[in-house]
């Protein structure tokens, strides 16, 4: 099956369809991401350049069956198509966040999210509170430990 999102004017996926595979092939038997656009256009009446194709098996730009990864990630409602990147990611939670190639994700200028500590862990569980993360803190570019 071909996967498609439906994006709006502002790069949103609205909704994920899949067609046929054999609807979007060429003369030649290949693959042709703007005959299921057209195809895709003429079945929903929403124009075709809104149709992004996205392949089910990408996340984190990885590919699950150990093929060539599409696209970042598969699209997702609420999600949000990157043409600069040629991705699918979520929105950018902070102005400062990168794009992170490798893994198609935002990351804090700071790279990753810290992992916590075991002395982090056992101190909020021995004040009796298991729940606890790292936060980015925009104003200050830093990662803080906050218990929740």
């Amino acid at each position: 099956m071909a996967h498609f999102a439906k994006i709006s004017e502002e790069n949103k996926v609205l909704t994920v369809l899949y067609i046929e595979n054999k609807l979007i092939e060429d003369e030649n038997g290949v693959e042709q991401e703007s005959i299921g656009q057209a195809y895709l256009e003429k079945h929903n009446n929403w124009p075709a350049n809104l149709w992004i194709r996205t392949s089910y098996n990408t996340q984190g730009n990885q590919h699950k069956e150990g093929g060539t990864p599409f696209r970042g990630n598969y699209a997702g409602v609420g999600m949000v198509w990157y043409p600069e990147h040629d991705a699918f990611l979520g929105e950018k939670p902070h102005a400062s966040w990168v794009y992170n190639s490798t893994l198609a994700l935002w990351e804090s200028p700071l790279g990753p999210q810290p992992e916590l500590t075991e002395e982090q862990i056992n101190e909020t569980l021995a004040a009796g509170n298991p729940l606890y993360e790292y936060q980015w803190d925009e104003a200050n570019q830093t990662w803080n430990f906050v218990t929740l």
